[in-house]
Formats: structure tokens, C-alpha cells, sequence
């Protein structure tokens, strides 16, 4: 068995601190490294690519709306155009901070109130993944199983990768519960672990009503921004570990700066 761990990177901004990168860095096997839009400032992003580098962990990018006050979690309806060039604009941003660190970008994905609009949204879907396949149709992307996003994007040539999420608990259909309602975010780290091993084994977990679920990934997803991330990223990798899964990113290996 075989999985990806990907977390939320480079989200702080000047001197308001958000998360511990570099922790993280130390455990997960993909960075979504925010691209200034949703959070993040040029220093920030930069030493995200740098430690992300150094440590052989794939770079994606977090590409969101234009929402820096309210973090990327607000939905903005917006020109289709729009959306693609500042995507577009997003995924270059990026790319110049993780070519300075000796990397590239590999992988992209929405961030926010973008991933969940475009599970269902055909045009904002459609606005993201021509903004991928322009920029480079080689790129996978990574979005919730059975979303307009991953079909969009598959329409577009692209490689879709399954992600799931490990800190957030599920609806009876297989999508996220708002995070508005009570519930929605897991903080006890054995139990996210647990999930997690039912996941990549292809066991249902427990839906936020009870119900099973049935979730299929290619990566496994801890929020950098959740209570006790660092905590609960290890636990997760320790459970897998222990139970024989090898940790590694679904873009193939990236190797350290220096050994490319």
C-alpha cells in the first residue's frame, strides 16, 4: 500500500504566523504551498519552496480566490476568464519561488471556498483546469472524488489525483460538511489516524450521521492551519507506517535541492 500526505503551506502573511512549516515539512510528502492569493507574502512562500526543497517534499500550488481578508473560504462569482488568469497568474507566482529553490511546481491544488464551489460549479471547474492545462498540461491536479473539478479537468487532458481529507469529517455522500457545522473539523489524533488507515485500506469510515462511507484517495490531506496539525500529521504517518504503507508523493520522488 502506498499513499501521499499532503498539508497546507506558506499561509502566513508579514508578522501574523499561521502554522509550522517547517514541522511539517519534516512529516508530510506534499506541500500545497499557498500562492499569495488566499495567504502568503513573497518571503513566505519562498522559504516554504526553499524547505520544501531541502527536504525532497513536492511542491503544489494552492491556487484560491483573490480573498485575503477572509482567507480563501469566501465564494466569489466571477467571470470565467477571470478565474483562469488568476489561476494562471497563481501557478507562475509560484513556480519563480520554487525554481529559485532548485524545484519546480508539480501539482496544483484549489484552495478554500474554490474547492468546494468547483465540486459542483461546471464553470468555475471548467475556468481552473484551462487555466492548468495552459500554463502546463502535464501537471496533475487534486480535488474531491467525483466532483465537476475532477471531471473538468480529465475533459481538459489532465491527470486527476483522489484526495481525501484526514482532520474533516464527511457527509453520507461523500462530500465535506461545512465547516460552519458542528462537527466538521476532527481534532483527536488517534481517532484521525484510525480514519486515515481505514481510508488507504479502503474501509468506510464513519460519516458525520454515523453512516459508512467509502472514501478513495491517492493522497491524504491534514490542514497546517488545524489545532495540533504537527501532532496529528505524525500520528497519521506513524499509523500508516506501522501498518506497512509507504508514505510518498503521487508525483513520483523530489529529490532534495542539490541531488536534481
Amino acid at each position: 500500500m502506498r499513499i501521499d500526505l499532503n498539508s497546507d503551506l506558506g499561509e502566513s502573511f508579514g508578522n501574523w504566523r499561521l502554522g509550522d512549516d517547517g514541522a511539517l515539512l519534516s512529516v508530510v510528502t506534499s506541500a500545497n504551498v499557498a500562492c499569495g492569493f488566499h495567504a502568503g507574502d513573497p518571503t513566505v512562500l519562498r522559504e516554504a519552496c526553499a524547505g520544501a526543497a531541502e527536504r525532497g517534499v513536492a511542491i503544489g500550488a494552492q491556487v484560491g480566490y483573490r480573498d485575503l481578508a477572509g482567507f480563501g473560504r469566501r465564494y466569489i462569482d466571477m467571470p470565467p476568464a477571470e478565474l483562469t488568469n488568476d489561476v494562471l497568474y497563481q501557478i507562475g507566482a509560484l513556480e519563480a519561488m520554487a525554481h529559485a529553490a532548485g524545484e519546480r511546481v508539480r501539482y496544483v491544488k484549489p484552495h478554500g471556498a474554490l474547492y468546494n464551489a468547483i465540486v459542483h460549479h461546471e464553470d468555475q471547474a471548467a475556468a481552473v483546469a484551462e487555466a492548468v492545462a495552459l500554463y502546463d498540461p502535464g501537471l496533475p491536479v487534486l480535488g474531491l472524488p467525483g466532483s465537476v473539478w475532477l471531471r473538468r479537468a480529465e475533459q481538459a487532458g489532465l491527470r486527476t489525483v483522489r484526495e481525501a481529507f484526514a482532520d474533516r469529517a464527511y457527509t453520507p455522500e461523500g462530500t465535506l460538511v461545512s465547516r460552519r457545522a458542528p462537527g466538521a473539523v476532527l481534532h483527536d489524533a488517534e481517532e484521525i489516524a484510525r480514519r486515515c488507515l481505514d481510508m488507504v485500506r479502503g474501509e468506510p469510515v464513519a460519516a458525520v450521521d454515523g453512516t459508512p462511507v467509502r472514501i478513495q484517495a491517492e493522497s491524504l490531506c491534514v490542514h497546517g492551519d488545524s489545532p495540533g496539525a504537527v501532532g496529528i500529521a505524525r500520528a497519521v504517518a506513524e499509523r500508516l507506517r506501522g501498518a506497512g504503507v509507504e508514505l510518498a508523493p503521487f508525483t513520483g520522488s523530489a529529490a532534495p535541492a542539490g541531488d536534481a
